[in-house]
């Protein structure tokens, strides 16, 4: 079986590389001896997952104020439950002070979400414990099988580390981990400042997010149709959809929640680069982590690249999967 599945990998992962460019041309040399530079594409052994190399840079942080189209007032110590006004500002706490995160780590992140068939390689392997239920609940089908390429999920953030270890053994050494928000969120954006690394709205064919609640969120007070929109209640495969955002990573919003190691915080940090980020959430060894990038049963507004929610590290649920990251030692010119 672990052959088979292996072989699975082998057909769908490829090297291919990624067109763009970065502020500084700089390479890193993988444990395989490969040298990838900024938005290039590679697997560093036969059942890593595929990854791309993020460019140097900085960003802005957080959301902008006014940017959620949630009229819920959910999300404040002293909130009410209520309904906002069409002239108050929707401003969640959560998502501020938007503030400049320096990206001083370098770093290569996983293009998709990992896929049952790369997590069931590291369960055959004897490297995670837990055999996640790979179906998904529905109303009017039942229990619905998934398939190998949709991403894995009921996975808890301690899964998710027993999967990075393993990872790590493969290639062996101690460069593979689960990224920080501050890493995430400069992914996802992939150097824009919009809601959706697509811009400030999405269509169905660029995120899978659910219609329902996005028409319940729009309707309570604009009376916004959204029949245009596709109500899936399904993950979809990792490479389905025109999901990709301009650094190539695909599904940043919507499919599946993510992982991150960051600890929550009622308000941001407004830490002031990635190794502040990852040094905190290094330093805490039990708290509520952040998960990103919203999923299939989340409103469009749950999938904006801000958003932000507090699972507990126990935590297994269709909802809920994971991306990797690799970090990199030293880089040259090149």
């Amino acid at each position: 079986m672990l052959n088979v599945t292996r072989a699975i990998l082998t057909s769908l992962l490829t090297f291919v590389p990624v067109s763009g460019t970065a502020e500084e041309t700089v390479t890193y040399t993988l444990t395989d001896g490969q040298t990838v530079a900024p938005l290039e594409q590679f697997r560093e052994c036969d059942v890593c997952p595929e990854m791309i190399v993020m460019p140097p840079g900085a960003f802005m942080m957080g959301a902008i104020p006014g940017e959620s189209r949630n009229p819920f007032d959910f999300y404040g110590e002293n909130s009410t439950g209520g309904v906002r006004r069409p002239d108050e500002i929707n401003i969640i706490p959560s998502e501020h002070p938007r503030h400049l995160v320096e990206m001083d780590i370098p770093y290569a992140i996983g293009r998709n979400e990992v896929t049952h068939a790369e997590w069931m390689v590291c369960v055959e392997d004897g490297g995670c414990s837990h055999d996640p239920e790979h179906k998904v609940l529905t109303l009017r089908r039942g229990r619905v099988a998934l398939g190998p390429t949709h991403p894995v999920i009921n996975v808890s953030y301690f899964d998710a580390l027993e999967y990075v270890a393993w990872l790590n053994a493969q290639v062996g050494a101690d460069v593979y981990r689960l990224p920080t928000e501050a890493e995430w969120e400069y992914a996802a954006r992939a150097g824009t400042e919009t809601r959706f690394a697509q811009g400030d709205e999405l269509t169905a064919d660029q995120a899978n997010f659910s219609r329902k609640a996005t028409e319940h969120l729009r309707q309570t007070i604009q009376q916004e149709p959204m029949t245009h929109l596709t109500n899936r209640r399904l993950p979809v495969p990792v490479d389905e959809l025109d999901a990709a955002n301009a650094w190539g990573l695909r599904h940043m919003s919507g499919n599946v929640g993510e992982w991150t190691q960051s600890c929550w915080t009622q308000e941001h940090l407004g830490l002031p680069s990635a190794s502040a980020y990852l040094d905190l959430a290094q330093s805490q060894t039990e708290c509520r982590r952040v998960k990103k990038g919203g999923s299939f049963t989340a409103a469009m507004d749950g999938t904006r690249l801000a958003w932000r929610s507090r699972p507990l590290e126990i935590t297994r649920d269709i909802n809920i999967g994971f991306r990797v990251i690799r970090e990199f030692d030293a880089a040259e010119e090149r």
